[in-house]
């Protein structure tokens, strides 16, 4: 299929604290979509989980004008064979809709979700069973990469060097504060980062530069997830990314640094204030950029990812790496690291974006080799 020929449904917004960065990111991606030639159907989700597909979904969400849907009924265009008279398939999701709406036909879905209930296997299920094609990784490396801790634990099965951590559920932290503060404190050194396990953007994380702030730093985290991480603090470290694009047989972009204009790359830092810079291509020896790239698409294949995936290092001033965390759905805007990596490997923005819709039809065409029953 050519661009023409596809008709890609953008979804965006959804319930988590990266909503407004949703709207950024997917505001990039249809301007590109529609640049190389496809025609987009925007689908909004707003904050309590209502789909929206009529009356410019972008701008609803955008002017927080869209309405709360009070008990929605699961509703969809059912089951249906053939094809739309554009060439789009009839067959959809039973998303979360209102009254007689009803999801357009579409061919596949770029899922420009960030965050729970969009980046972290939940949608991704909705669409597997809805047997639509869509961009990006499936529901095991999703949800895997949105929860830090089971990240951290497959990376270190696979033998990825990390930073120092612990991890515990917000239960345990307000029945054994002290207990937990000690054996944190036994184990690790500040400064800690503290991060919720499950969210993206660096909503929700502090870094700890001693007792009081590392307790403050704990009730915040519990208060975006159940279950917290605390990292031992890389000293004097450089933050490296590298973008990943592809299916069974990825390949790796030029790795890109961060500089922070606060003590961290924080969500004001990266959203907020223009000060922070993305150095691309980062400044590193040519056996650095190989070890990052290796260490990137290592990490994409430990998790199986598809598509495309940001993957985020420290590097200290001894010059060890360590993984930091993977990115199954990295950001578009104009801020993000993502782009802008592939932009300097050679792949402008455009071109990209029909990589993903081709790599996401690929991914779609083998699964369905699968055999659906058992047979003799």
């Amino acid at each position: 299929m050519n661009g023409r020929e596809v008709r890609v449904g953008v979804l965006f917004g959804g319930r988590s604290g990266e909503h407004e960065v949703s709207l950024m990111s997917a505001r990039t991606v249809m301007q590109a979509l529609h640049e190389a030639g496809y025609e987009t159907v925007p689908i909004g989700i707003n904050r309590s989980g209502g789909w929206l597909v009529n009356d410019d979904p972008m701008q609803r969400l955008t002017d927080s004008l869209a309405e709360t849907i009070s008990a929605p009924e699961l509703t969809g265009n059912g089951h249906h064979n053939g094809h739309a008279a554009n060439g789009a398939t009839s067959q959809t999701p039973a998303p979360l809709l209102a009254g007689e709406d009803r999801l357009p036909a579409v061919d596949l879905i770029f899922p420009v979700l960030h965050g729970p209930f969009g980046e972290d296997g939940t949608v991704q299920g909705l669409l597997e069973m809805a047997g639509l094609p869509y961009v990006g990784s499936g529901v095991l490396a999703s949800a895997a990469g949105m929860d830090k801790v089971t990240s951290k634990q497959l990376f270190a099965q696979a033998g990825i060097p990390q930073a120092a951590y612990h991890s515990f559920l917000r239960r345990q932290w307000k029945q054994h504060p002290d207990a937990i503060i000690a054996e944190l404190e036994g184990t690790l050194s500040y400064p800690m980062f503290v991060k919720p396990a499950n969210l993206g953007s660096s909503v929700g994380i502090s870094k700890a530069k001693d007792h009081k702030q590392l307790r403050r730093a704990i009730d915040l985290a519990c208060a975006y997830d159940r279950k917290v991480l605390v990292e031992q603090g890389v000293l004097q470290a450089r933050e490296i990314e590298v973008s990943v694009l592809g299916n069974d047989d990825p390949i790796a972009s030029v790795p890109g640094e961060v500089v922070s204009c606060n003590e961290f790359y924080d969500y004001e830092a990266k959203y907020l204030d223009d000060r922070s810079q993305l150095l691309v291509p980062a400044v590193l020896s040519a056996a650095q950029v190989k070890e990052f790239q290796a260490m990137a698409l290592h990490a994409f294949r430990v998790l199986d990812c598809a598509g495309l995936a940001r993957v985020d290092f420290l590097l200290s001033g001894d010059g060890d790496i360590y993984l930091n965390e993977i990115n199954t759905m990295p950001g578009f805007t104009h801020a993000s690291m993502y782009p802008r990596l592939w932009a300097a490997s050679g792949l402008p923005l455009s071109e990209l974006v029909q990589r993903l819709v081709a790599l996401a039809l690929e991914r779609h065409e083998d699964r369905q080799q699968n055999r659906a029953v058992r047979t003799l």
